[in-house]
């Protein structure tokens, strides 16, 4: 297969996934390397196509005209309540699209997570075992996660039990 009919089969099973795919995962579909694989993506993404890589692998991005995003601010200092902010979101319908903190020299650090269920939850937390979690870097442990619901008011019912929790940031 030349690479240009390999970027068009990744980007058949990108736009067709319901979740992320991996590289590993695409290479394996392409009979060709993991690094073969990361390259292709980035030349799609130079040449203009949106994918974004997640912790779970890649994605495109969906149409979005069915759903509500919104963003939210929380705040927390521990792993108890990042698990109860992401249980919470996700609990009451809500999909996680990525973490926003601001770092004090670097500024704006966004990283997408794409966390869209309790077995995304449970994943994304064993990759966390060994490293800091992202609102670690940022004052008072203050970061923003843009969620997708499937409407304004489940994103309210969100931010209100958050807000009981004593999560979303207020002040």
């Amino acid at each position: 297969m030349v690479s240009d009919e390999r970027r068009s089969k990744i980007m058949h099973i990108l736009k067709n996934a319901e979740s992320p795919i991996s590289a590993s995962k695409l290479a394996e579909l392409c009979s060709v390397s993991r690094q073969v694989i990361v390259g292709d993506v980035a030349l799609l993404r130079a040449s203009g196509t949106y994918i974004q890589a997640t912790p779970r692998g890649y994605i495109v991005n969906r149409d979005c005209k069915n759903f509500f995003e919104g963003c939210i601010v929380c705040a927390h200092y521990n792993q108890d309540e990042l698990e109860q902010e992401i249980y919470t979101i996700l609990d009451f319908g809500g999909e996680i699209i990525d973490v926003t903190v601001t770092h004090p020299i670097y500024g704006d650090i966004t990283v997408y997570l794409s966390l869209n269920s309790r077995y995304d939850a449970k994943e994304f937390f064993n990759k966390l075992k060994n490293t800091k979690p992202l609102f670690t870097l940022s004052e008072g442990g203050v970061h923003l996660h843009k969620i997708r619901c499937k409407n304004e008011e489940t994103f309210k019912k969100i931010s209100n039990e958050l807000e009981k929790k004593g999560i979303l940031y207020t002040k």
